[in-house]
This record gives structure tokens, C-alpha cells and sequence, in this order.
């Protein structure tokens, strides 16, 4: 390839990385402001949480009649990713939006990833039409997609980047798409910045000694950290089994969801469970969680994403590993917030299987001092959370993998 050609190619690229930022960023700021606008609202009036039923019903509705193709979700891109048929519908997006703001309105317990990380996936896979791409480009849009939403809504680019690609690791991605999923990944970063909406801020004001007792904690509370996450995980595909096997008209399950979920949650008053629930996660870095707000708060999520709510799974899982660390302090003589921290990304990578992704995350949330505690926890919760993560269609490779499938092989060889 000749000089010019190579000139215009990446021009090509970096103006489609350009546009995927610029789009996806100011979709996520759109759903950052509208969860905000959420969670004020519900906060100020905890009798939402009645309709959470309609709305329910609502999200039934418009996904079985009108969003047949696009229902899988984040499974949708990564079955697309590896073996890509027909376009990701663009109503995707829209969908997914209309979905999280209901859910969380009306007091559900969900996140916000899954809904960035879709509406930049069928944002940018709109633009192999445009560009007229074939289907090792549509990959790598499908890339840029994931890291486009997943660092413009929690303002990590370089996370977001190699969550991306992590994610997708079973799978060959060529150098061009890791170095382009970089280059969205701060367009899209950038772009929520200038529409001037602001991530939370977290830090971990004291960071002890690496020595070896300091070590030996944690390694334990890591490995809780990684059967947490396999707890959630599991939590929520067993209630999304249930609820198809019960309940055979899908519009239906979100709307009995609904209704079980409002009928235990507002008598008890445990508002801190739905939504985000970011207030309980910041204060779990300076005040000792219940030792049971964790498993609340897997109950909780698990069972409003298995009902057909639509929202993500990673805010929650920050949730349950800030506020399991933050419980944790009672008893592990290392600082709260230290504790909190480790916590809030290991139990991230425990249930998605992206350790290097979640350790990034960590320096860019936390800072450069906490690197080493954050890497391993990181590495043992992913180790400690076994072969199923909150994605289906992922698939385990590398060192988890061959220890999983040596694991079994002993396991069931005399049977």
C-alpha cells in the first residue's frame, strides 16, 4: 500500500472514530443526565416505585412487539462480533434508553453499563453502511462501540479501551482495532466533557505498605471479592431462567417483576437498593457497610434484570464490592477506602473476566498508589469467580480457562 493510500485510510478511521465518539459520548451524557434527573425524582417521591409494574409491562411491550432483534442486549454485539450476520439495528439504542430510564424511575436495581456499551455498539455499527465496510471492519466497529460507551459513561478511557477488547478476548482482534478502540475511547471520553456532565469521584486517601502480611489479607478478601461475583453472576441468569420458565409471555415478566419487587422493597423501605445506588457506594469508602448490604443488593439487581428490566450489571457490581470491602474493615486491619476500592473493581472483573481492563480502571478511579493492591485482587477475584460471567455469549480463555477445564477433567473423570 502506497503512502497516500495509507495516509487516506487512516483518515478514514480516525474521522469514524471521531464521529463513534462524538455520537456515543453525547448518548451517554444524555443517559447520565437522565438517570440523574431518575434518582432525584424517585428520591423525592418513593411512591414511584408502585408503578414500577406499569413500567415494567411498558418495557414488556415495546421489546416483544418492536425490539424482537435487538433483546439480546450486549449479547447481541458479542455474537455479532464473532460470527457477524446483518447489522445492528439502530432502534437498539433508543430502546435500551427508554428501557433504563423507566427502570430506574420507578426504583429498580440496575445499572447503567449495558445500556452505553449498546447504544455505542449500535451507533457504530451503523457506519459500515456509510463507510460501505466489510465484515473484519464491522468488528472492529463493534469495538470501538463497547469502548466508546463504556469509557464515555464512567470516564475511563483507557479502561474502556481495553475493556473492550478484553471482553472480547476469545476471539482474534487485529492491531489496527486495539489501537483505534484507544482512539474512540478518548473521543468519547471528551465528548461527555464537553457536554459538561461530571463522573463520580472516588480515592483511597491512604495506601499501606505492600509487605507480606499486608499480602496475606489480601488474599482472602479477594478471593470473597471473586465468589461475590460469581454469585452475582449466577443470580441473575437464575432468575432470568426462572422468569422464562414461569411466565411464557414475555411482556408479562417485568410487569409480576415489577410487582413482587415494589410489594418487598417499599414496605421495608430500601431505597438505598434501587437504582445505581452511588450515595451507598461513596459512603462505603469512609463508613463500614452491613455485612448483608452486598447480598441485598444481588437479590436485588439479579432479580429486576432476570424480570426483562433493562440497565446494566457494572454499577451494581461496584456496589456489591465497594460495600463487601467496606464490611470487610471490621475484621481485615487495611484501610476502609483501600478496602472499598479493591472491592469495587474485583468483583468487576470476577463477573466479566477483564482483570487487566478492571486493574486500569482502578489506577484511573483511585490513583497510580493503589496500583499493586488493585492488580492483585484483580487477578485473584477473576481467578476465584469460576467460568460463568454475566455475559452468555462470552467465552473463558487464557489461565482461567485451563484451570476451569483441569478442574473438571479431575472432577468428572471417574463418573
Amino acid at each position: 500500500m502506497d503512502l497516500k493510500k495509507t495516509i487516506l485510510l487512516s483518515c478514514k478511521w480516525i474521522l469514524i472514530c471521531a464521529l463513534i465518539g462524538l455520537f456515543s459520548g453525547s448518548a451517554s451524557a444524555l443517559l447520565l443526565v437522565a438517570l440523574e434527573w431518575a434518582a432525584q425524582l424517585r428520591t423525592q417521591n418513593i411512591w414511584l416505585i408502585l408503578f414500577l409494574p406499569i413500567g415494567g409491562l411498558l418495557i414488556g411491550l415495546l421489546y416483544h412487539y418492536y425490539g424482537q432483534d435487538a433483546v439480546k442486549g450486549n449479547n447481541l454485539l458479542l455474537d455479532e462480533y464473532k460470527t457477524p450476520k446483518k447489522t445492528i439495528p439502530l432502534k437498539m439504542a433508543p430502546f435500551v434508553l427508554l428501557g433504563t430510564i423507566i427502570t430506574h424511575l420507578f426504583g429498580g436495581s440496575a445499572g447503567r453499563e449495558g445500556t452505553a456499551v449498546q447504544m455505542g455498539g449500535a451507533i457504530s455499527d451503523q457506519f459500515s453502511k456509510l463507510f460501505k465496510l466489510d465484515a473484519t471492519d464491522r468488528k472492529t466497529l463493534i469495538i470501538l462501540g463497547i469502548s466508546a460507551g463504556f469509557a464515555s459513561v464512567f470516564g475511563t478511557p483507557l479502561a474502556g479501551a481495553i475493556f473492550a477488547l478484553e471482553v472480547l478476548y476469545c476471539c482474534k482482534i487485529s492491531l489496527k482495532s486495539s489501537i483505534l478502540s484507544f482512539v474512540v475511547a478518548f473521543f468519547a471520553y471528551y465528548t461527555v466533557e464537553i457536554w459538561g456532565v461530571h463522573h463520580t469521584a472516588y480515592s483511597i486517601p491512604t495506601v499501606p505498605e505492600l509487605n507480606f502480611e499486608n499480602l496475606l489479607w489480601i488474599i482472602p478478601s479477594s478471593i470473597l471479592f471473586g465468589l461475590a461475583a460469581m454469585l452475582f453472576s449466577r443470580s441473575t441468569h437464575f432468575w432470568t431462567s426462572l422468569f422464562k420458565k414461569i411466565i411464557s409471555y414475555p411482556p408479562l415478566r417485568p410487569y409480576v417483576g415489577g410487582i413482587i419487587f415494589a410489594l418487598v422493597v417499599y414496605p421495608l423501605g430500601a431505597t438505598k437498593f434501587m437504582g445505581l445506588g452511588v450515595p451507598s457506594i461513596v459512603e462505603a469508602f469512609s463508613k463500614p457497610s452491613e455485612s448483608y448490604d452486598f447480598l441485598l443488593k444481588i437479590l436485588f439487581t439479579g432479580f429486576t434484570l432476570g424480570a426483562g428490566f433493562k440497565g446494566g450489571e457494572v454499577t451494581p457490581l461496584f456496589f456489591v464490592g465497594a460495600t463487601l470491602g467496606s464490611a470487610l474493615s471490621v475484621f481485615i486491619p487495611l484501610p476502609i477506602a483501600l478496602l472499598a476500592g479493591m472491592g469495587f473493581v474485583a468483583v468487576f472483573s470476577g463477573a466479566t473476566h477483564t482483570p487487566v481492563a478492571c486493574t486500569v480502571m482502578g489506577m484511573e478511579l483511585f490513583g497510580i498508589e493503589s496500583a499493586v493492591f488493585i492488580a492483585i485482587s484483580c487477578c485473584i477475584a477473576y481467578l476465584a469467580s469460576g467460568s460463568v460471567g454475566i455475559y452468555h455469549s462470552q467465552t473463558v480463555e487464557g489461565v482461567k480457562y485451563h484451570l476451569y477445564e483441569k478442574f473438571k477433567s479431575k472432577k468428572f473423570k471417574h463418573l
